[in-house]
This record gives C-alpha cells, sequence and structure tokens, in this order.
C-alpha cells in the first residue's frame, strides 16, 4: 500500500489538485443525492449523538422532547443517514490517511495552538456557528453544498452572509 524508502521512511503521496478534488466531490454529491435522497451535511449527526446520549441517561426526557424525541423515535442515533454519513467521513478519511502516507498522531504545542485567549474564542465562535446551524436546520457543508448544487436560494445568501460576517468578525477580533 505504501512505499517505503531505503532508510524506513514512509512516501508522503501529495494531496490530489482541486480540480480533481472539487469534481469527486461533485460526484459524491451527485450519488448521494441519487442514492439517499439527501444530500452532504454533517452538524445533525452531532444533534442525533446527543439525542442518543440523553436517551441512554433520561430517556423519558428526551423521548418527550419535540426536537430530540423524533431522533431516538427507534431507539438509537444511528437510526438516521446522517450518523452513517458522519462515519463513513471518518472511516473514509482515516483509511485515505493511511493510504497517502499522511496518518500520524500529534498534540501540538501552544506555538500552533496559540494562547488560552485564542482557544476560547475558536471554541465559543464554533459553538455561535454549531448553535447557528442547528436554527437553521442545515451547517456550512450542508447549505454550501446540497444547497448550492440544487441552486436554493438561502444557500447563497447564506454563504455570502457567512463569508461577510467571517470578515467582519476577524477584524474586530485580530484588531486590523
Amino acid at each position: 500500500m505504501q512505499e517505503q524508502l531505503s532508510d524506513g521512511h514512509h512516501v508522503i503521496k501529495p494531496f490530489w489538485s482541486p480540480l480533481v478534488a472539487g469534481i469527486a466531490l461533485g460526484l459524491v454529491l451527485l450519488l448521494t443525492f441519487v442514492i439517499s435522497g439527501h444530500g452532504l451535511g454533517a452538524s445533525g449527526a452531532a444533534t442525533h449523538l446527543v439525542a442518543g446520549a440523553g436517551l441512554a441517561v433520561v430517556p423519558a426526557a428526551v423521548q418527550a422532547n419535540g426536537y430530540l424525541g423524533p431522533m431516538v423515535a427507534d431507539g438509537s442515533p444511528m437510526g438516521s443517514w446522517i450518523s452513517w454519513e458522519v462515519l463513513g467521513i471518518a472511516i473514509g478519511a482515516l483509511a485515505a490517511s493511511f493510504m497517502a502516507g499522511r496518518f500520524r498522531v500529534q498534540l501540538d504545542g501552544a506555538h500552533s495552538v496559540g494562547t488560552p485567549q485564542r482557544v476560547a474564542k475558536a471554541l465559543v465562535g464554533g459553538l455561535i456557528s454549531g448553535f447557528g446551524a442547528r436554527v437553521s436546520a442545515g451547517c456550512t457543508s450542508g447549505l454550501g453544498l446540497s444547497g448550492a448544487a440544487t441552486l436554493g436560494i438561502a444557500a447563497f445568501v447564506f454563504l455570502g452572509l457567512f463569508f461577510a460576517t467571517g470578515l467582519v468578525v476577524s477584524r474586530l477580533v485580530k484588531g486590523v
């Protein structure tokens, strides 16, 4: 699977060209619409996972909840297509990293992670983005890929506002 040099190091294969990767992503998106009737997305899997964890801890409360209850109506968060999609993405990414010789486990220090203030800002930004994804019933990948592919006006409005907000917040946070 991987080539090995005489000194014992593995050959790291280059990344795909952006053109080839874009075409492959488009074909995968088309296949997901044809096979499952759904587009690509990810944030719903986290919500299903939370619903499943809640089902294990406080089943009556989760089943009675109008938002979480339907997600675990069959008794499992894995009953949803999106949970399987995200699991497949994780397995595919792991397999691809092994095949390309790019798999490694590493802990980055303060040099690349940054200060605790930077980490806190990233976590708050992620939580706000995740909240927005659930309120809008879709995430960046779901709206950006699937919504734009179906020429949904909301997807283009979202993408424009997402990037504009990112530019404004970046300037405010970095003080530029």
